[in-house]
């Protein structure tokens, strides 16, 4: 009879469904693997944490790999389905991955206002330029120019900068970083999952099957080289015109403040209330 090897970090994940079904070179194992990494060296107990996704390529990283509390929800929901779980579980960790068109596209109201209410959760987007998992069309964050299926001779809508909206917004931690940083993403990981409030990474991550192909990267290393040489810091970034700045990619922290959170203020409203 065959026996699972043993590792570290089996108890973070649902082994039964292993090996993964993402796409050769994606991004999405590398996340996983640096999330798994972070609850064992943070020592938090799976039991602690409820992860909530909706519908696309990443959400199959915390469904059904991840072996917490997991809510696999609609498309584009996945904020408003968090937000009722911390208004209910407020001592719980509650835990967003998603991607780009799920949190920025159709769930793009959910986002900005959870963020504006500094409402408790983390927030981690994952962002590969793309709608991967439903036949490669453009999503708000798909560059200018670009090709996709539902923009075959080039995108010309303009992109969002969704980090950047999202600290606008009023979040208490925003940052950027790619699957190229990961030791810089491990870091913020761990500090997002410290916050109070409204915490959020965008993870750019590469996508050689729906992206990569139709710009020329069909490996996903040529796509991490890529982000590789387009980063910039974002201390470097703040003396650079916008013109140097095209077409580069702003990674570091954005944001990191500690505004009153959401639900303790619910909290403080409806004890006043009772009396």
């Amino acid at each position: 009879m065959q026996t699972q090897p043993h590792h570290k970090l089996t108890k973070y994940l649902r082994t039964d469904v292993l090996p993964n079904a993402f796409c050769a070179g994606c991004g999405g194992g590398t996340i996983l693997n640096i999330f798994c990494n972070v609850l064992e060296e943070m020592e938090i107990d799976p039991n602690e944490i409820i992860a909530v996704t909706g519908i696309g390529c990443s959400s199959w990283i915390p469904s059904p790999y991840l072996k917490v509390d997991t809510l696999h929800t609609t498309h584009g929901r996945a904020i408003a389905f968090a937000t009722g779980v911390k208004v209910m579980k407020p001592k719980k960790r509650v835990i967003v991955i998603a991607g780009d068109g799920d949190l920025s596209g159709i769930g793009g109201n959910h986002l900005i206002h959870a963020a504006r209410r500094n409402i408790g959760l983390t927030v981690f987007l994952v962002n590969n330029y793309i709608y991967g998992m439903t036949g490669g069309q453009v999503s708000p964050t798909t560059p200018y120019s670009v090709k996709s299926s539902t923009t075959p001779y080039g995108n010309v809508e303009r992109p969002f900068e969704i980090a950047e909206l999202v600290a606008a917004a009023g979040a208490d931690y925003v940052s950027r970083w790619s699957t190229y940083h990961i030791f810089q993403l491990k870091k913020s990981m761990k500090e997002a999952l410290n916050k109070n409030g409204f915490s959020f990474i965008e993870i750019t991550s590469q996508c050689p099957t729906s992206y990569g192909r139709r710009v020329g990267m069909r490996n996903g290393i040529d796509q991490l080289l890529d982000f590789k040489e387009k980063s910039i810091g974002i201390k470097k970034a703040e003396h650079l015109s916008s013109a140097e700045l095209e077409e580069k990619m702003i990674v570091g922290k954005l944001i990191d403040r500690n505004r009153p959170e959401f639900t303790d203020g619910l909290r403080r409203v409806n004890e006043a209330a009772a009396g």
